[in-house]
C-alpha cells in the first residue's frame, strides 16, 4: 500500500469520528450535559484533522527517477507552459535525453496554467565559456509534454545535435 491510499483511510476514519463526536455533541445539547461546549472544541478540532489529513493525502506525489539523469537547475518557470532549466556543460547526450526526462517529469504540476495551451514547454540549456571573461547560453534541446495527464506517452523529446556538438568541443 502506498502513502496516498494510506492516508486516505485515515482521513475517511478521522471524517467518521468526526460525524461520531457531532453526534454526540448534539445529544449532549439535548440533553443539557456539563461538558457540552468541550465536545464543540473537540469536534470541532477533529473535523480540522480530518481535512488536513485528506489534503495531505492528495498532495503527496511519488517521484519518478530517471536512470542516467544529472542534476539539474530551474532557471525560469512562469508557473504555466514555459519553463527553462540548466545542466552542466559536461553533459554527455544519453544524460542529456534521460535529463529532460527527469525534469518533465519533476515539473509537472495539476496546477499549471496553459493559458490557452495545452502543452508545457521545457528548454534545456548550459552555459560555456568561449573565452575567459565571457559567458554564453546554449540551448541543448527541448521538451514538449501535456499540461493535462502525469503520464505523457505523446511527450516530444528535441535535442539540437548542433548545440550538442559545440558542447563537445569545449569539453575536450
Amino acid at each position: 500500500m502506498n502513502v496516498n491510499s494510506n492516508l486516505l483511510m485515515y482521513a475517511q476514519w478521522a471524517g467518521i469520528l468526526t460525524v461520531a463526536l457531532a453526534i454526540l455533541t448534539v445529544i449532549a445539547f439535548i440533553f443539557k450535559w456539563g461538558f457540552r461546549f468541550r465536545l464543540v472544541g473537540v469536534t470541532s478540532f477533529m473535523g480540522v484533522i480530518a481535512a488536513s489529513i485528506f489534503g495531505l493525502g492528495l498532495g503527496l506525489f511519488s517521484r519518478t527517477e530517471i536512470p542516467g539523469a544529472v542534476r539539474y537547475s530551474l532557471v525560469y518557470d512562469t508557473g504555466g507552459s514555459q519553463t527553462v532549466v540548466t545542466v552542466p556543460p559536461t553533459i554527455t547526450e544519453s544524460q542529456l535525453e534521460a535529463t529532460m526526462q527527469q525534469a518533465a517529469a519533476d515539473l509537472y504540476s495539476p496546477g499549471r496554467s496553459g493559458r490557452g495551451r495545452e502543452y508545457m514547454t521545457i528548454r534545456v540549456r548550459t552555459v560555456v565559456h568561449p573565452e575567459p571573461g565571457l559567458s554564453q547560453p546554449l540551448f541543448l534541446g527541448e521538451v514538449r509534454r501535456s499540461l493535462a495527464t502525469r503520464d505523457d506517452d505523446k511527450m516530444a523529446i528535441e535535442i539540437f545535435p548542433e548545440k550538442v556538438a559545440i558542447l563537445k568541443k569545449y569539453q575536450a
